[in-house]
């Protein structure tokens, strides 16, 4: 079976996090946990350490100063290629992702996908327990992104994800300047200039269970300035002439002669 990292960004999770690494280590799959914690002021990383004392298939990189979503990742995800983990999942360590669905997204990479998105968005997903005016920014955001990079995934922002080793290599990690809310369209960005082979997933995203949420109004417009400026980048490089490319009506990316498009589905539509 293929090695599996849940990578688990913290910052200020001591009420949650036991509960999470509790339901993942009771899914019947083989997967190891990797606690990648912001220097929480509130604890966090030393019970992570507790944590993993107790289990061999726990691991914990303390990453303070505190350094965002992103590089959180993007530290789980270079830890975990140079131990040779072929699968790589992105979990949020509040309880809004539930450990329950993980299975149905490595199923997705089972069956030969790239990528596989936890959609709050796709025909059989839905939020719980949010206030409308969340509901309203979070759609709208997703709406800006996708029209402007060229996107054909519902759930743009959402960071309840599964890689394969091999299309993370793809994506050029070493560039990634990206470290906030737009790290996830960043990426998703990057896996459609590469032709990733994605699949949405319908999950049930819930409400935090304890403590306060990250998002602000200035994450949500750093986030919207930055999307304009990749597609103002993007708009510009399809002017470049290049002979040895080709591209394609509404591609936001060249795309070699000897590529083919690669299919985003959607289940269950």
């Amino acid at each position: 079976m293929p090695r599996t990292l849940v990578v688990m960004p913290t910052y200020d999770e001591r009420d949650n996090l036991p509960e999470v690494v509790g339901q993942l280590l009771r899914l019947d799959r083989d997967v190891d946990i990797l606690i990648v914690d912001d220097d929480s002021p509130d604890g966090t990383g030393a019970l992570a350490d507790q944590l993993a004392e107790g289990s061999p298939g726990i691991h914990v990189l303390h990453h303070g100063p505190r350094r965002g979503l992103g590089a959180a990742y993007l530290d789980g995800f270079a830890w975990g290629l140079e131990r040779d983990y072929e699968r790589f999942v992105q979990l949020d360590a509040d309880g809004s992702h539930r450990p329950a669905d993980l299975p149905r997204l490595l199923e997705e990479l089972d069956a030969g996908r790239d990528l596989a998105i936890g959609s709050r968005w796709a025909d059989g997903g839905r939020v719980e327990d949010w206030p409308l005016r969340r509901r309203v920014l979070s759609r709208a955001g997703s709406a800006y992104a996708r029209r402007l990079l060229g996107l054909r995934t519902r759930d743009v922002t959402g960071g309840y994800r599964a890689f394969t080793a091999s299309a993370l290599l793809r994506l050029e990690l070493e560039t990634v300047t990206s470290r906030g809310y737009c790290f996830q369209i960043d990426l998703l960005r990057r896996a459609a200039h590469e032709h990733v082979d994605v699949a949405e997933v319908p999950i049930v995203f819930r409400q935090r269970v304890a403590g306060r949420s990250k998002m602000s109004t200035r994450i949500i417009g750093e986030a919207l300035v930055q999307v304009t400026r990749w597609a103002v980048a993007d708009r510009f490089q399809r002017r470049e002439p290049d002979p040895s490319t080709r591209r394609g009506p509404g591609r936001h990316a060249a795309t070699p002669r000897d590529a083919e498009p690669r299919r985003v589905s959607r289940l269950g539509e």
